[in-house]
């Protein structure tokens, strides 16, 4: 399972990067932040909104309400953005799945005062939650026999994998192909279809040939993606490849 996630760390095929790679890059991020670069709080949000369940769950299984986690996600968020702990980061050059859970436990256990929760991050809200559908998420979570911080890894490599589909179902869709994706993206994780090759080129008027050429182009792309996308939270190719194995084995183990 998850053959595209392992053939990624060997792979290089990241292309030509597009202006959401370039302007949230990790290593972009830091750089910009002791910076009047308008652009760097806007990067750092942007990887916020993409990442923030998995320092929910994480939160969560701490034993933290759903209206406390929620409280506490927004306000290590709001103070992330705003650059109060991206001092002295830039030296230890941590990814940013590591940076995140270190600055989370520090702010759990030395920062958070609940009667001041409102005024410390100024009500700003990075993540629009709505907080039945985010609860019911958490809940509909298979019980797992893990640490608070083995489940945060996983929810990490879920959420990224969540953001690469994402992508190259917009990429896709925006040729009107959507029920021909819904049909093809599980074979992207190693899963089977439904239907075969060619009882699918019959529905959508293609033949067997071209429907194994989109497979094929489709699961090229995934790879590429996935690189992107793992590059953006990493400050080097070595650490992308070294960071695609270990997703690997979070999501295997």
């Amino acid at each position: 399972m998850h053959d595209a996630l392992r053939r990624g760390a060997s792979g290089a095929e990241s292309g030509s990067a597009d202006a959401w790679f370039k302007t949230t890059h990790w290593s972009t991020v830091l750089h910009a932040a002791d910076s009047n670069d308008p652009t760097a709080e806007a990067s750092l949000s942007r990887l916020c909104q993409t990442y923030w369940y998995p320092l929910y769950y994480y939160i969560r299984r701490l034993g933290h309400s759903p209206e406390d986690a929620q409280d506490l996600t927004q306000e290590f968020l709001a103070r992330l953005v705003h650059k109060q702990y991206l001092k002295g980061v830039k030296q230890e050059k941590a990814k940013f799945r590591s940076f995140l859970l270190v600055a989370l436990k520090g702010f759990l256990a030395n920062e958070w005062d609940r009667a001041n929760r409102l005024k410390r991050g100024g009500g700003q809200k990075l993540v629009s939650f709505d907080t039945q559908d985010t609860e019911n998420r958490f809940l509909t979570e298979p019980v797992e026999e893990m640490s608070p911080e083995k489940a945060f890894e996983r929810r990490w490599a879920l959420a990224l994998l969540s953001q690469v589909l994402g992508r190259l179902e917009t990429e896709f869709c925006a040729s009107s192909k959507a029920p021909l994706f819904e049909e093809l993206k599980g074979l992207l994780s190693g899963e089977q279809t439904a239907s075969s090759y060619a009882e699918l080129g019959q529905r959508f008027g293609m033949s067997e040939s071209n429907i194994k050429v989109i497979v094929h182009r489709l699961r090229r792309r995934y790879r590429e993606l996935l690189r992107e996308e793992v590059e953006a939270t990493v400050d080097t190719p070595e650490e992308a490849n070294e960071e695609i194995r270990h997703l690997f084995a979070t999501l295997a183990s």
